[in-house]
């Protein structure tokens, strides 16, 4: 299923997620439920491998509450281990709980790889208050 950048962009901005560096290239490791031209929801994923970035996990409004985005992390977790990644890191303002039911440890910033503190996400895109959290594959 093709992904559109537009499309993507659409539903990242209505989550109030970062999208300002957002590209085409990015699609390549990102995955939606739903219909390619009306998606339930949407995660993505930077690859650094051992490491990767969960870039962006949203579902939209009307689709909550139906396990998108559990299976939407699922996904995302079983691509990253099949390009070797044996720990994903994330940034959230608002979704702690959520992740850290699905296995994902609070750590403190200083602690990301620095191909993950090189990233835009991390490096502008994200407030200093945002919580990072990283689980081990």
């Amino acid at each position: 299923m093709s992904l559109q950048l537009g499309t993507v962009r659409r539903l990242l901005g209505q989550a109030n997620l970062p999208l300002a560096d957002l590209t085409e290239a990015h699609l390549e490791h990102f995955f939606i439920h739903g219909s390619a031209d009306a998606p339930e929801g949407v995660v993505g994923l930077e690859l650094y491998p051992p490491a990767a970035l969960l870039r962006s996990l949203a579902v939209a409004r009307a689709s909550r509450g139906k396990g998108i985005g559990s299976a939407l992390l699922s996904d995302a977790e079983h691509y990253a281990r099949k390009h070797d990644v044996q720990e994903i890191y994330l940034l959230t303002a608002t979704a702690e709980r959520f992740f850290a039911s699905r296995g994902y440890d609070r750590i403190e910033r200083d602690d990301a790889p620095p191909a993950i503190r090189a990233t835009q996400e991390y490096s502008t895109l994200c407030s200093a208050t945002s919580v990072l959290m990283r689980k081990r594959l």
